[in-house]
Order: C-alpha cells, then structure tokens, then sequence
C-alpha cells in the first residue's frame, strides 16, 4: 500500500514559547479511514491546515501525492472547515453551480442525491438554513468531489444524532476508495465504527499513530476507551 501524505520533521510555531505541531512525522496510506484525534489545542486544527495550505511549516515538509503543499494539491484534496463558511442569500442550487465551475472532480448529480436523501431544497436559501443544515450542505459539497484526500474536521458536531448515521454514511459511501479520508473529530464514539486507523496529538505532538483493530486486539478497549485512558491525567 503506497502512502497518500507524508509528514517529515513538520513544527508549526506560532511564538516562542510553544510549538503548536511539534516535529511530527508520519506517513498516511492510501485507501484508509484515519481519525486524527487528541484534546482542544493538541495541534490538529494547525496540522489540517498546513495539509491544505492555509499555514506554512516554521520547519518540515509536507507532500501529497508526492508533491510539497501548493496549487496542484489544493486540486486533489475536498476540506471540510470546523466552522460553517456558507452565508448570504444565495440559493442551495446556486452554490452547487459554483462548485461545478470551480472543481473538475465535483459531481453535481452526486450532490444532488444527497441534497434530496436529507430533506434539503435546492432552492432553498443559505440564510433561510440552521447551521446544522448548512453545515450538512457543506459535507455534501466536499463529499461530492473525487479527490485524493479528504479532510474534515469536525463533520458530525453540529448535526442532531438522528443525521450522524446518515452522515457517517455518506462519508463511507461517496469517497473515492483510493483516497485517504482524515476525520478530526471530540464525538469518538460515534464515528469509531468507520475509522480504520487513528492519530492521538496531544501538545502538539504525535502520541500514537496505530489500526483501530490493533487497539481492540491488544488493549482489549474501544478506541474511545483507550483514547479516555490515555488522556486522562
């Protein structure tokens, strides 16, 4: 299995004081479900957005696909924000529009199936949604592309319980198989089902990086239970 992300020596420092990444290396497979998980201000928010360009490394390098962080990855990889970025008063049908034009790998007839399967009009103007459903509309736009990899952070924490099966669905269901999906998330328990393998980061560093079938083999715990275990002091 060939690796999709490869960290080497990656430190993100915002003052001297302390290093928000701190000397992370690691290598992401291709094809695989990966939590990247740890508590707030372990770094995880700082490392996504060095992935897709919106911070640069004070040292380290990160490539995709081979390649250092820039354009052509930008072209190959659908992130999901931690916070809702749609507003205004265009229509639903009207972003979808945007997407088409702006991405070669978007599928409208893909978001479309998701838009009808959760109740969403496509007629529907943003600032007539909840957060929760624009912050649905969001996961359909990014989950409708055939990217290479796909971020999301935080992708179930402001829809009600009732839609996260559906969600967490769609995320199993609509990725490109030969992609690498990174969920970074606090709701463990419910997404565990789908991950494949999971990153613990804790001050900026990387603590574990292991299958989540190993953890239950070896430790006997679900990931939630380990990850409760380990940080608990």
């Amino acid at each position: 299995m060939s690796n999709l992300v490869e960290f080497a020596g990656v430190t993100k420092c915002y003052d001297q004081q302390r290093a928000a990444v701190d000397n992370v290396t690691l290598s992401l497979p291709k094809g695989r479900i990966i939590g990247l998980l740890g508590p707030n201000g372990s770094g995880k928010t700082t490392l996504i957005k060095m992935m897709n360009g919106l911070l640069t490394p004070t040292s380290g390098t990160i490539r995709i696909n081979g390649q250092s962080v820039g354009p052509d990855t930008k072209a190959r990889v659908a992130y999901l924000p931690d916070r809702t970025y749609l507003a205004g008063n265009k229509k639903v049908s009207q972003i979808l529009d945007y997407f088409v034009d702006f991405y070669s790998d978007f599928s409208r007839k893909k978001a479309e199936e998701m838009l009808k399967n959760l109740n969403i009009e496509p007629q529907a103007r943003l600032n007539s949604l909840s957060k929760g459903t624009k912050e649905k509309v969001q996961l359909i736009l990014v989950m409708s592309r055939n990217a290479d990899l796909y971020i999301l952070d935080e992708p179930i924490a402001g829809v009600d319980p009732a839609a996260r099966d559906y969600i967490l669905r769609t995320i199993i269901n609509n990725y490109n198989p030969e992609a690498t999906v990174l969920i970074s998330t606090h709701l463990i328990s419910d997404i565990e089902q789908v991950l494949d393998e999971v990153i613990f980061m804790r001050y900026g560093k990387l603590v574990l990086y292991t299958s989540v079938d190993s953890i239950r083999e070896q430790k006997g715990k679900s990931v939630d239970a380990y990850f409760r275990e380990v940080f608990a002091c």
